[in-house]
Formats: structure tokens, sequence, C-alpha cells
């Protein structure tokens, strides 16, 4: 654009004197911000206060639209919402301001509003500037109020990301009271249902976007929720060190993250439910699980839910984590866990229970496989590093993961049986052998049988000794019990002979599982390789990328500052070329009226001359008259001779003056003859 105005040029806008206000950072040049539509400078009246300044918005070609006048006649009207000052506003017309624009063509239909103070939200989040908990929620309660008050009259700014989100929170200029603390600018696209379609429609910032909604445009009522959602949610997290400092950069989320499982989802959702509660995670999960923007929470519900929470509320949830909760937190988010399953994992140890059935829950909803492969690496490194108290509570936490009968199943059963033994060694009085066949339960049983019947029997053998038939009753009684016991004895025989048998199926079995799991465990040892290959690779990768893009950042303000460079450079020319011009001007027109007034003083002096030498004309022809008359012809011819050599040095002048002309031409006549009479004049 040819509109390239300096620090302090004056604007005549309506009326009024506006001056082009100095950039703080570079007070030589204009301060000005640009945009995806032009660019916006700062104009100060003569006689305002600060807080009166008025941002001058001169579009590029492609959005210089006449509808724009109209548009701005119904904009005037949301000028009193809270954060939507920008919407009192005036369009420079060819028929109000033609002059101005026929000096500067590319002021038509520029765009006069009030400038916002303070920094933007996309300044907090490059800067990487940590917020009180108060002050977060004090701007998401802000955006969320301002937001609702738009839904309430059908209205959608349509391009709502951090760098259209002004913070006169934090501005240095003093405001007038009851200022908004968010505002929200580049309000071209709004939506209503009183104006027209724009004819060309944004499609969502990077970092707001939703990727499942149509990337051509958004216009409609519904085209906040989104994006709203997520820079609420961001405002809220920022008073987190963790979120800060896992942000992507110019926003928190990569545009390629949006609405899908990864790392920094899990983190914000994590801060946001230990500092701000269960209900502001839920508006903002539905937002970000929507399948399109209708779906996700209006602001209403934003606003309900943020005033809710207390002051007693911010200062317990402000309390920051303990750094190993939020690196077992981060590593759950790694690995898939929901931030649910996360918290468990930093329980405390007599939770056991409640920490397993909360792992199988997280487990089943978002996938087994990150949980188990985290545990198991977790208790095997335990276990290396001499701690089997601490690896066996982690092996019987996974143990609730695994499938019965799997390999896995059986490779955790045996380590926690084997770090059980190492924890409870068995004493040399309890050997862990097949008990003797004394002592089994049978032989008891039925050699406290035959005691019974021998001590019934004592009796009777005192008392009736002499009879033969009672003995032999004893005796066949003597004889069963005997043979009990042998049946007993071979039956416990038998019971050992199967245990044995069963004992060394068992040894075998184990012996193969054994096998099976050192294969299983040397592939799962080479994926676990691959996979932290692929990390590391995938990790060089984007640090190149990052390192270049840093690159390209540092370019593009050396690119910027040299240019700015320039710009003063050839203005501080331009001004000296200036200088030069007017000072080679000024010497041109001195020499010119010098040269003038000389000029003028010869033509004086001439004609001063030329009258003294017409008298002297008039003197010299009545003398050579007075001669002839007089009878001396020489007298009359040399005097006759001077007149002609005195009228001869300006004869187009002499001849003009009087009868000197009629005097010359009978001088002439005299000096060709003398017989000539000179007439009397």
């Amino acid at each position: 654009m040819s509109f390239q105005p300096n620090p302090g040029d004056e604007l005549i806008i309506n009326g009024t004197a506006y001056v082009v206000g100095r950039h703080p950072a570079a007070p030589g040049l204009a301060y000005a911000q640009a945009g995806r539509q032009g660019i916006v400078y700062q104009l100060n009246a003569k006689n305002g206060a600060p807080h009166e300044a008025k941002a001058l918005k001169v579009f590029f070609p492609k959005f210089r639209i006449p509808a724009m006048v109209y548009q701005s006649e119904h904009m005037e009207a949301y000028g009193d919402i809270p954060g939507l000052q920008v919407c009192k506003r005036d369009v420079l017309t060819p028929e109000r301001n033609g002059s101005l624009i026929a000096e500067q063509p590319d002021l038509l239909y520029a765009v006069l509003m009030p400038w916002v103070h303070g920094m933007t939200w996309f300044d907090c989040l490059t800067d990487q500037r940590q917020l009180e908990a108060s002050d977060s929620l004090a701007l998401a309660r802000a955006l969320a109020g301002i937001s609702s008050a738009m839904e309430q009259k059908g209205l959608a700014h349509c391009d709502l990301s951090a760098p259209n989100v002004m913070l006169p929170f934090f501005s240095e200029v003093e405001l007038p009271e009851g200022t908004s603390a968010v505002e929200l600018v580049d309000v071209e696209q709004m939506y209503s249902t009183k104006m027209d379609r724009p004819d060309a429609l944004l499609a969502g910032s990077p970092g707001y976007a939703a990727h499942r909604t149509v990337h051509s445009g958004l216009w409609s009522a519904y085209a906040d929720r989104f994006a709203g959602a997520i820079i609420i949610g961001e405002m809220l997290g920022w008073s987190d060190r963790v979120v800060v400092d896992k942000a992507w950069g110019e926003s928190y989320f990569d545009q390629h993250e949006m609405q899908t499982p990864c790392e920094r989802y899990f983190i914000l959702r994590k801060s946001l439910e230990s500092r701000w509660g269960s209900k502001v995670v839920e508006l903002f999960s539905r937002a970000w699980d929507s399948q399109d923007l209708s779906s996700c929470p209006t602001f209403g519900e934003w606003l309900v839910v943020l005033n809710a929470v207390t002051e007693q509320e911010i200062s317990v949830e402000a309390i920051e984590p303990e750094p190993a909760a939020t690196e077992t937190i981060e590593s759950a988010a790694v690995g898939g866990l929901s931030s649910e399953a996360a918290s468990s994992l930093s329980a405390p140890a007599p939770l056991k229970t409640e920490q397993a059935a909360l792992l199988n829950q997280a487990a089943l909803e978002q996938g087994e496989r990150g949980v188990t492969d985290k545990l198991f690496r977790q208790a095997r490194d335990l276990e290396q590093q001499n701690k089997p108290a601490a690896a066996l509570e982690v092996y019987r936490s996974l143990y609730h993961f695994v499938e019965d009968g799997s390999p896995l199943h059986v490779e955790v059963s045996a380590a926690i049986t084997g770090l059980e033994e190492q924890l409870n060694p068995m004493t040399p009085e309890q050997p862990e052998k097949t008990k003797a066949w004394y002592r089994s339960k049978a032989f008891i049983v039925t050699t406290a049988a035959a005691v019974v019947l021998l001590a019934a029997g004592i009796p009777a053998v005192n008392i009736l000794a002499d009879q033969s038939n009672q003995r032999q009753i004893e005796a066949a009684k003597q004889e069963e019990a005997a043979k009990a016991a042998k049946a007993a004895e071979e039956k416990l025989a038998a019971e050992q002979k199967a245990a044995q048998k069963l004992l060394t199926e068992k040894q075998r079995q184990e012996a193969e599982q054994q096998t099976k799991q050192q294969a299983l465990a040397a592939q799962k040892q080479q994926e676990e390789q691959k996979k932290q290959q692929a990390l590391i690779a995938q990790q060089v990768k984007y640090e190149a990328y990052l390192a270049q893009k840093e690159q390209n950042k540092q370019a593009a303000a050396k690119l910027a500052k040299q240019k700015a460079y320039d710009q003063q450079a050839k203005y501080e020319k331009y001004l000296a070329l200036k200088k030069e011009q007017e000072a080679r001007a000024a010497q041109e027109e001195a020499a010119r009226k010098a040269a003038a007034e000389a000029e003028q003083k010869q033509k004086e002096s001439m004609h001063a001359r030329n009258k003294e030498n017409v008298l002297q004309l008039i003197s010299l022809y009545n003398k050579a008259y007075a001669s002839q008359e007089g009878g001396s012809a020489a007298k009359a011819k040399s005097f006759a001779k001077r007149f002609r050599s005195l009228y001869d040095s300006n004869p187009s002048y002499y001849r003009s003056v009087g009868e000197v002309g009629y005097r010359a031409s009978s001088i002439y006549n005299f000096l060709g003859d003398t017989n000539f009479r000179l007439p009397k004049i």
C-alpha cells in the first residue's frame, strides 16, 4: 500500500485533527499492527486523553468492500456490549471524506474506531507468561460473558483466535472504570441475521479451528463455540506452569492435534480438573469430542460454571502438583491414559485395591497396551534397582490388567511368586516337602478309630476274661483295624505317586512356559528397541523442525528489523534530499531576484540615458538648422553628423519619440544633399 504515514503526521477526519502515534519500541516508526485484512494505525487526538485514542484500519485492496458502510451502520448498535467497543466505527467514504481519499487513495472504506489498549492473548501465549489463578479466572469469565451476550443477540465473531482477543486487563494506560477485561477486534467477519454474508470468508485460525468442520469458511451463530472453548481452556490452564511449558507456540495446541487424544490434551484436561473442577472439564471435553459446532457447549453454560468457582476454591486449586505426580500424569498421557487413570497411578500405597480398579477401568477406556507396557517396564526397573517390595506392588497392580491364561499373565504370576518367596523365605523347620504318610489325615482318622475300639474293649476283657468268644471278637476287630490301616497306607502311597506325577508335569509345563516367556521377552525387547529408535528419530526430526522454525523466526525478525532500519534510512535520506532541494531552490530564487533587480536597474539607467539623448538630438538638430540658416554649411554638417551618430545608437527607440524620427529623416536628406533645407521643427 502507498499509505505509509510517519509518526507525527496529521490527518483530519470528519473535522477532527489526529496525529499518527509513535511506536513504543521504535519511535521513528508509526504505531501500527498488521492483520490478515489490513493494517491498523494508532491516531491520537490533539486535545484528547491517551485512553481516547482511535484506530484507523486501512484494508488491503481485496477487502475494500463498499458494503462495509452498511455493515458498520448495523454494528453501531452492538458497540454498547462489553468487549465490542470496536463496533463503534466510522467508514471513510468518498461522499464525506473525498479530499482526504483523493490525497490517500488507500483510505477508501478505511474504518475509524476506538483503539484498544493492552496486549493480545497471542502475546501472552508466545511470552509464556504464567498468570495468577485469579487473573486466569477473571479473563475466562470475561470472555465467556462477552460471548454469551453475543449469542443471546444471535451474533458470532467467526474468527475467534489469540491475536483477535485483546486484554485491557493488562493495559499500562489508565482506563475508565468499568472497562471490560477482554475486548474482541477484527469484527469484519461478524455473523448476524441482520447482515449480509461477507464475500470473502475465513476458515478459522490454526490452533483454534475444529478439524471436523468444513474449512471453506465459518459464518454461523455457532462459529465461536469451539474456538471459544479452546481459548477459555488456555486462559484457565495458563496459571499452571506445566501447561505453559507444554504449549506448542503461537497457540497451546498444534493444529494437527485438534480433537485427537494427544499429550497436550490430557495435560490440560488434568490441570483443569485439579484446579477448576469436574464441571469445567466436562464442558471442555464436550467441545473437544464434538462432531459439529452446534454440539459444543454454549457460552452461557461456561459462564454459569465459571461464576460458581469461589475465591476459596481458587486458593486451593492454585497449589502446584508435586513433581512426582506431574511426571506420572505426563507418562500416563503419553501411554494413552485418561486423567482419572493418571491420577490413580500417583495414589498412596494403602489404596492398592482402588488403584487397580481405577487402572483397569482406564485401560478399558483408553487401551490396555500402554498401561501394561508402562507397568511392566516399571516393575522390571524396580527389580533391577533391587527394590523387590516396590516391584511386587507394581506386579500386583499389573496382575489386574492381563488376561487369565495369557503369556503375560503367567509371567506376572511367576514374578509375584518369586518376589513373595524372596521377601518371605521358608524356615528350616518348615521344609517344602510332601507330608509323610503317617502324618496324613486318613491315617490319623483310621488310627484314632482303632484306638477308640481298643479302648472300648479293655473293660470287657477285664470283666469277662473267662469268655473266649469275647477274645475272638476283639481279635477280629484288631484284624479289621490292621486291614484298614494297610488300605489307608496304600491309598496314601497312590496319592503321593499321583502328586509326584502332577508335580513333574507342572515343572515341565513351567519350563516350557518359561522358555516361551523368554522368547516373548526377547521379542518385546526388540519391539521396545524399535519403538525407542522410532521415538528418537521422531524427536530428532521434531527438534530439527523447532530449530528450523526458530531460525526462520529469527530471520523474519531480523528481516523486519532490517526493513525498519532501511525504511528509517530511506526516510532520513528523503529528508536530507528535500532539505537540499529546498536550499537549492532558495538560492536559485535569490539569484533570479538579483538578476531581475539588475535588469530593472539597467533598464531604468538606459531609459534615463535615452531621455538625455533625445534632448541632445533635439539640441543638435536645432544647432544644425541655425548654422544652415546662418550660412555656415560646414558647422551645420558637423552638427548633422553628430546627430546621425547619436541617433544610430538606438534608432528603434528614438524613432518612436515625438518628432525625433522626422528630424532624423531631414538630417539624412541634408547629409546626402547639402542644398537640402532643414525644416524648422
